[in-house]
């Protein structure tokens, strides 16, 4: 049984920083690509931001320049800094992981969620 964890959410001024964090746990063998999803109400899904095994990172263009993925492969934790937070980051922020264990190979596994809301 794999389980991600996330902390770190919540309530902050536009301008203000925030991090989350995202500990996975369990039967865990590897874990491939670690990364940052987040939901608006009434939007779809959307990534935020991610981190490959070998340390290289993706962001989708609303965030970069102001939101940095970090991981601490010892612990199998990701970590995201948002900085400079704007209303339009308002949203349920989920965490996502490939996982590898005795079972399957770069299964996906998502935490359940915290919530960041930035006031204006």
């Amino acid at each position: 049984q794999v389980q991600l964890v996330e902390s770190g959410g919540g309530l902050v001024q536009a301008g203000g920083s925030l991090r989350l964090s995202c500990a996975a746990s369990g039967s865990i063998r590897s874990i491939n690509v670690m990364g940052w999803y987040r939901q608006a109400p009434g939007k779809q899904r959307e990534l935020v931001a991610v981190i490959f095994n070998g340390g290289s990172t993706t962001y989708a263009d609303s965030v970069k320049g102001r939101f940095t993925i970090s991981r601490d492969n010892a612990n199998n934790t990701v970590y995201l800094q948002m900085s400079s937070l704007k209303p339009v980051d308002t949203a349920v922020y989920f965490c996502n992981a490939l996982i590898t264990t005795g079972y399957a190979r770069n299964y996906p596994y998502w935490g359940q969620g915290t919530q960041v809301t930035v006031s204006s």
